[in-house]
Order: C-alpha cells, then structure tokens, then sequence
C-alpha cells in the first residue's frame, strides 16, 4: 500500500485544529514526580481554541500526577493520523470552572463530573508542542507547535 503524498505544514495545520474541535477523546499520559511508572488513560476532552479541557478523578492516579508535575502528553486520533499534545496542566476545581465551560464539556462529552460523588477535577492543557503525522513520509516536520507558538500558516 503506497502512502497518500505528504501533507504541507499548513494542511496539517488545517487538519490538527479540525480534529482537535471534532474529536472528544484522547489518550492522556501522566507519570508522578517520584519517577515511577507512566499512566496512561483515556479521557474526553473539549478545545477552546487555545486550551484542552480534561476532567478525573482528583484521586486517580493521573490526578494526583497532573498535580504533582502539572504536565500531560495527550495523544489524539488513530495511529495513522495522530496528533501529540505536550502541555503545562493546570488544575480547576469544578467550584472555580466557568458555568459556560462546565456545560461546553459536559455537552460535548456527555460526562458532568459535577454530577458525580466522588470529587473530580478539571484540567486544562496549555500546548507547549503539538505534532501531527500520517505516515512516515510525514515524520519530518510533524512539529507544528514548539514553545506554544505555533510554526505553521494558516
């Protein structure tokens, strides 16, 4: 099977931001400051454009590691078309979410932590980096975020 041609920077762009609005879920890697195993869950997610919204379990071993080293790595889409988010987490109680941003998440997702008895939290992801690829043709260049600033045109 021959591999699609490659796609640009900005078609990757395109891509990225689109599966990032679309999608609900990813994969969420986690480790704790004690240099212990790495975790690695799915969880539902809602981009604002800016920013990934995730909730857990504040108990949860990925809760208690995004709090202790407040960074994620997030992998969405599948293997052939993926997209890496690296980022800075920052923990949100669901007292302190906006009212607007828990009902954006909780419709997107179909999941209210805020209805649930054990605590959760909710956490944002600040991207640092955010690559994207298809294929192997694709691996160079799959930077398309680096330093939170985005390398690509629109």
């Amino acid at each position: 099977m021959t591999p699609s041609p490659a796609r640009t920077a900005e078609q990757r762009k395109k891509d990225t931001l689109h599966r990032l609005e679309h999608d609900e879920d990813a994969w969420v890697a986690t480790a704790g400051e004690d240099g212990g195993a790495p975790y690695l869950v799915p969880l539902s997610f809602v981009w604002d454009g800016a920013t990934l919204l995730l909730a857990t379990p504040a108990a949860s071993p990925t809760g208690r590691n995004l709090l202790a080293t407040g960074t994620a790595r997030l992998g969405i889409g599948p293997t052939r078309d993926v997209v890496i988010v690296e980022g800075a987490v920052r923990a949100v109680t669901p007292e302190d979410l906006p009212e607007e941003d828990a009902e954006i998440f909780a419709g997107k997702t179909g999941f209210d932590p805020r209805r649930l008895a054990s605590p959760y939290l909710y956490f944002t992801v600040i991207p640092h980096r955010i690559q994207a690829w298809r294929e192997a043709n694709e691996l160079q260049g799959r930077d398309l975020m680096r330093d939170g600033v985005w390398l690509a045109g629109d």
